[in-house]
């Protein structure tokens, strides 16, 4: 028997915790299950034939908000050529409307619905019974401490399933109680199918808040592991050197004792590698966590916080909890600690918002200074209550997957493409880190710098110049373009900013044209950069310094009639943001 689980990720560099946990929880049949993981950038074509390659008995797929129109698509090819292959599906994307999703896609066998490992470990014991259980696994004595649940259970006693029987009728079989997070099996072993990969790890399920917009309101059933298996899981990631632990916990930090005792523990054990990733609510963090934070190793810890606004009006429409100046003071005292990477976000197309309002959130959290600042859209999620009240709040929202909310009685579909304007040249130019000096200068013309951001998306639009995949010299070259039209007196700046900023990053094959020419201070390269390509020498004649603490217009530096010289070290770099190492250096030119 050979049970398939499917996984259809967004990136290749993901994994899917989801269908690695649902094989650790029936591990008793673990020789009959396999695991296929895809991603979205694979044609349907070539995931169909290797599904089929495969040459499954039963099939499940895992369903998310970002594959699951590639899985809609995969169902009906796969009946055509598979008609009597059992086929199941799970996860958010399928769970709050089973029925309907049934009476879409008839050859769909079921809907595994909510929390999946047990009914996972059950619908295989229907499928393969008690008799293969014992196909020369080690495992006897642990099959004999669970009598029972080897017994090939019918489906209508399986709790958390939606089915079709035999006559075509759809059942609902009653909800499964949720499991005891120490129930669950540590679902890694061997890593090699995992090699520069993310692995994402769960120590809580459930959330205290209750947003609107989010899936995660709708489980109260708070869990946490035990710490003491936690300490044990970690130290596998850290002895094994894993580059990335991604927790999926939706408030990390809403158990004090338990985010504490964690942070603890890695600080404890750092081996200077691995970095861990957390979702936080900031305004949550005591003065304990903060000054334990402080004290981490440079990249060992991101944090990653939901601000999704700041206009009052928006926070109490979505249900959500925050304390605003807390949550400020919070980000800038870990912001001056300078030792975590810190990644905001904010919702555009939240009610009450509109397009001025979401415009000064953005102010506001752009000037805390976080090292990425997300700008999403709201999505309107089955089973969410925005999505019961899409009505009341005229929320007009994609019929397919993400399901993003394109306006609102408070916003409309224009604005909403000004923002996403606005959040393709964040990425560009704040968000990669490849810009940080050059946009330093660029963002002390604006007031607002989501006006800033929105110009040059609009510059970009009147060019032509959108949804073309540039180069990074080609980027640096449309913002020259864009200064010397916006703010000529300060262009010879701008090309020195973008000097530098391509240098901090690599040692450039290529010269930027816009670049002096260096051949008179060869001579003094040599002599100063001892080991070759990972070290450049570059004279510029802006003081970098004044620019790195320019607040104003009137904080631009003036041009100086000698060169300064700086050296960038790419043998050493930030942990956070992989920038070389860049110092001012004292030389005389002869």
């Amino acid at each position: 028997m050979n049970i398939l689980l499917v996984a259809i990720n967004a990136k290749y560099i993901h994994s899917n915790l989801a269908v690695y946990s649902l094989r650790a929880y029936a591990k008793e049949y673990g020789s009959h299950i396999r695991i296929a993981e895809y991603t979205i950038n694979h044609r349907v074509g070539f995931i169909l034939q290797e599904i089929y390659k495969k040459k499954p008995d039963v099939l499940c797929f895992s369903c998310y908000i970002w594959n699951i129109r590639y899985v809609q698509e995969l169902l009906s090819d796969l009946h055509k050529l598979l008609p009597d292959l059992p086929i199941w599906v799970g996860g958010p994307e399928v769970s709050y409307e089973p029925e309907q999703f049934l009476q879409q896609y008839p050859m769909v066998s079921g809907v595994m619905v909510g929390e999946g490992e047990g009914t996972f470990r059950d619908l295989c014991s229907y499928y393969l019974g008690g008799a293969y259980a014992f196909d020369g696994s080690d495992m006897a004595d642990e099959i004999l401490d669970r009598a029972g649940v080897f017994e090939s259970l019918p489906l209508e006693q399986i709790p958390g399933l939606v089915y079709r029987d035999k006559a075509g009728l759809l059942v609902k079989t009653p909800e499964r109680e949720p499991l005891s997070l120490d129930e669950l099996p540590f679902c890694y072993g061997e890593l090699e199918e995992f090699k520069n990969r993310i692995l994402y790890y769960e120590s809580s399920r459930g959330c205290p808040f209750s947003c609107s917009y989010c899936l995660s309101s709708v489980d109260k059933n708070l869990r946490f592991r035990s710490l003491s298996l936690v300490k044990e899981e970690l130290q596998f990631f850290l002895d094994r050197r894993v580059l990335q632990v991604k927790f999926v916990d939706r408030t990390f930090n809403c158990s004090h004792r338990h985010a504490t005792a964690i942070w603890q523990y890695l600080k404890d054990h750092d081996n200077g590698v691995t970095n861990f990733h957390f979702e936080v609510s900031a305004d949550l963090l005591t003065e304990e966590e903060l000054s334990l934070l402080s004290t981490l190793r440079p990249g060992l810890v991101q944090l990653e916080i939901g601000v999704q606004s700041t206009f009052a009006p928006a926070i109490q429409k979505i249900w959500r909890t925050m304390d605003l100046a807390r949550l400020e003071a919070a980000v800038e005292r870990i912001r001056k600690a300078g030792n975590i990477h810190q990644h905001l976000d904010l919702i555009a197309g939240l009610p009450e918002e509109g397009f001025l309002q979401f415009a000064q959130s953005f102010r506001q959290v752009y000037g805390w200074k976080p090292r990425q600042l997300q700008l999403g859209f709201l999505k309107v999620l089955k089973g969410s209550y925005l999505y019961h009240h899409r009505e009341e709040y005229g929320l007009a929202y994609q019929t397919q997957p993400p399901y993003e909310a394109m306006q609102t009685k408070w916003i409309s579909y224009g604005e909403m493409l000004d923002i996403k304007l606005v959040e393709e040249m964040l990425e560009v130019y704040y968000n990669s880190g490849q810009f940080e000096m050059a946009w330093k200068v660029m963002e002390l013309t604006a007031d607002n710098p989501f006006d800033l951001f929105l110009e040059l998306g609009r510059y970009y639009e009147d060019q032509g110049l959108l949804a073309i995949s540039h180069s990074r010299i080609r980027r640096c070259e449309i913002l020259l373009e864009f200064a010397a039209q916006r703010d000529p007196d300060h262009l010879e700046l701008y090309k020195e900013a973008l000097t530098f900023d391509l240098y901090y990053r690599e040692n450039m094959k290529t010269r930027p044209k816009w670049a002096p020419d260096l051949s008179c201070y060869k001579e003094l390269s040599r002599r100063f950069c001892k080991k070759g390509k990972l070290s450049h020498l570059e004279p510029f004649w802006y003081d970098f310094e004044k620019v790195r603490q320019a607040k104003t217009l009137e904080g631009y530096p003036d041009r100086i009639q000698e060169p300064e010289f700086w050296l960038f070290s790419y043998e050493t770099r930030d942990p956070l943001s992989g920038q070389a190492k860049a110092d001012k250096v004292s030389l005389t030119v002869t």
